[in-house]
């Protein structure tokens, strides 16, 4: 009888500990933020910053906002800092943004509004690539990104 008192509390507890590694787990995974990007800004071109170079392969979340898509069969959307009403690479007169991530998320992850705020957690990549289905080139990624409204 004493054995069966002394189990409940021990099932309590794990479920206690196990709940607590689960938070410090999604805790420990760095945020960056747009102005954590880059070191520099000019004529030289962009470099990345320690912190991020650092991150490189590694999970990271970031906050922003989804811009207009870029074509709908995409399998990616790039983040801005800022909401935007219109596709920024779809009119010849408008400005590149200069703080843009572009981010690739899981399988059947859905988009949201353009409008709401964001968070996406996935892994970052920097480097060039060029998206094989749209041609659209990238230095900056979060891909297998999971998508949260804010």
């Amino acid at each position: 009888m004493a054995q069966r008192f002394l189990a409940v509390p021990r099932v309590a507890c794990l479920t206690i500990l196990l709940s607590l590694v689960g938070q410090a787990t999604a805790l420990d995974v760095p945020r960056i933020g747009f102005d954590d990007l880059y070191k520099s800004v000019g004529v030289l071109g962009l470099r990345f910053s320690d912190k991020i170079q650092g991150l490189v392969g590694k999970a990271v979340t970031m906050r922003g906002y989804m811009a207009p898509p870029l074509k709908a069969e995409a399998d990616f959307f790039v983040m801005t800092k800022e909401p935007v009403s219109l596709c920024p690479f779809c009119q010849s007169d408008a400005d590149w943004p200069s703080d843009i991530v572009v981010v690739f998320l899981q399988r059947g992850t859905s988009l949201t509004s353009n409008t709401e705020p964001i968070e996406v957690s996935g892994t970052l990549e920097v480097g060039s690539r060029t998206d094989q289905k749209t041609g659209f080139v990238s230095l900056l990624r979060i891909v297998e990104a999971r998508l949260r409204r804010l």
